[in-house]
């Protein structure tokens, strides 16, 4: 089995590629994977140290947007998972095309790619934020999509360009969509990392409005293992929602952050003006992965978060560089 993955040295794709190249995905234990990354500010090879040294591991730098290269790295692949993206929503408010670029346009090269390669098997994976915002209950996957940033409008044109490969080319390709994603190696951007980071030096924390917009929190390792799932068994042509289960404010997301760092409210939380466009509630109904393919989410919430704390103390060599840029 030879696996693709774009996007492989990002936060959610290398722990996808640590875990497959250290056996944790049963029936790929003899698998290698070609990681294929531009290496932009968000893709970093520190990611991939733990398994660089592996003889079933690839790398190659490269963009997705670049339908020639794909032509000489692809073909023999057997499947192509990708994670290639740009999803930093406050970046999208403030320069939208690259985003399109890559999420649009992108999806379309690489899939092109794959179609000349004859590739078997194809998941693109995606975000929450194509539903938009939900006041009372959960999205499925058979709801519209009304997304509300440049970010997750991008990712929702590249969700229906890959459904419309299936559909006109009759491409093996599913589509996977996550609640937020937590865990070691995010870059410190993303809201936990920032925090925990931001705390850990003694900083304030900025807090959007009035901290009170939902977010459902999934562990990175779990949202990877829900993709192997849709890798093996996932209908062609069908989403899969992600879940967590785990729905919490922001406000308490940053009571909890400030619990396990051992900071005080009054002296480390500043509100700052909310985000345009800010959604104020996501939530997804992962019924249909749970009937279809067994999934379940493992990493319980407070272990899971504590966890990913003390990871980044005991990293800092690792994102004292990035936050430095």
């Amino acid at each position: 089995m030879r696996v693709f993955v774009t996007g492989g040295a990002g936060f959610i794709g290398s722990h996808y590629v640590r875990t497959m190249l250290t056996g944790g995905y049963p029936g790929y234990d003899d698998a290698t994977v070609t990681v294929f990354d531009k290496l932009t500010y968000a893709g970093n090879l520190a990611n991939l140290e733990a398994v660089a040294g592996s003889p079933r591991y690839r790398f190659v730098q490269g963009d997705i947007l670049d339908g020639s290269l794909l032509d000489d790295v692809l073909p023999g692949h057997d499947v192509v998972v990708n994670f290639a993206a740009e999803s930093h929503v406050d970046r999208s408010i403030h320069g939208a095309a690259d985003f399109v670029t890559t999420n649009v346009v992108g999806v379309q090269t690489l899939l092109d790619a794959a179609l000349r390669a004859g590739i078997p098997r194809v998941v693109q994976v995606s975000t929450d934020e194509v539903y938009g915002s939900i006041a009372e209950g959960s999205f499925r996957e058979t709801d519209p999509l009304e997304p509300n940033s440049p970010y997750s409008a991008a990712k929702a044109g590249g969700d229906l360009i890959a459904r419309s490969y299936f559909v006109t080319h009759k491409m093996n390709v599913s589509i996977t969509r996550c609640t937020n994603n937590y865990g070691p190696y995010q870059y410190p951007e993303k809201v936990i990392p920032l925090f925990v980071t931001n705390l850990l030096d003694g900083q304030t924390v900025p807090l959007y409005g009035d901290g009170l917009n939902i977010r459902d929190w999934l562990h990175v390792d779990d949202h990877c293992r829900g993709i192997q799932l849709v890798v093996e068994g996932g209908r062609a042509g069908e989403v899969y929602n992600i879940g967590g289960g785990v729905e919490l404010t922001n406000r308490e997301l940053t009571e909890r952050l400030l619990g396990a760092t051992g900071r005080d409210w009054d002296t480390f939380v500043t509100y700052v003006e909310d985000r345009k466009g800010h959604d104020r509630r996501y939530s997804l109904s992962d019924e249909k992965i749970r009937e279809e393919l067994g999934y379940q989410p493992g990493v319980e919430f407070t272990a899971g978060l504590a966890e990913t704390v003390q990871w980044y103390r005991d990293h800092e060599s690792w994102w004292r560089p990035l936050k430095s840029r």
